[in-house]
């Protein structure tokens, strides 16, 4: 249910030309670790410029933005969420437009899923992702990832990014690495 849900949304953003990489659980889930997510994480190529054309395609979609979700919300979390209401699933849209998302969205892995083509953040960006957030959970889901991913992964590129993300996070994030490895 969820594979076909993704495929829908990915179908959309493609027609829109909107570019995008599922982030966060299902990306965990490509790159090898088994774990239960009941939502969908989505970083998007455009900025909050594009809202309405993203409110028209989760319309098309047939999703819902909760009551709680307006204009102002969006603007100033950068996130966007749609309910499905067939489901349940949860999919947060984020909007991004900083370097490292344009490099990232470079960078993503196309996946074949339900015969398309959906593109998913590399296993890299996935590690820097999961450490940033650093939530006890995404740093298992970190430690998993580096282990079962070890030997195609680029440890320069991750820890370029997780020096530049360490004053953002308020703690550094390459011993963060270190320390999960």
């Amino acid at each position: 249910m969820i594979q076909k849900l993704i495929t829908k949304i990915a179908r959309h953003l493609d027609k829109e030309n909107i570019p995008y990489m599922l982030i966060g659980g299902q990306a965990v889930l490509l790159y090898g670790m088994v774990r239960l997510t009941e939502d969908i994480d989505i970083t998007l190529g455009v900025d909050t410029d594009k809202l309405s054309l993203m409110k028209k395609l989760l319309k098309e979609i047939k999703l819902v933005i909760p009551k709680n979700i307006d204009d102002a919300f969006v603007k100033k979390t950068n996130v966007l969420v749609g309910l499905d209401k067939l489901t349940g699933i949860r999919i947060d849209f984020i909007f991004s437009f900083t370097p490292y998302e344009k490099q990232a969205l470079k960078r993503a892995r196309i996946v074949r899923l339900n015969n398309y083509n959906v593109s998913f953040a590399s296993c890299d960006d996935t590690i820097i992702h999961k450490i940033f957030a650093s939530r006890p959970r995404d740093l298992e889901d970190a430690r998993i990832l580096l282990k079962k991913n070890m030997k195609g992964l680029d440890i320069a590129y991750i820890k370029k990014w997780l020096r530049e993300f360490s004053d953002i996070a308020g703690h550094n994030l390459v011993k963060e690495l270190e320390n999960i490895r």
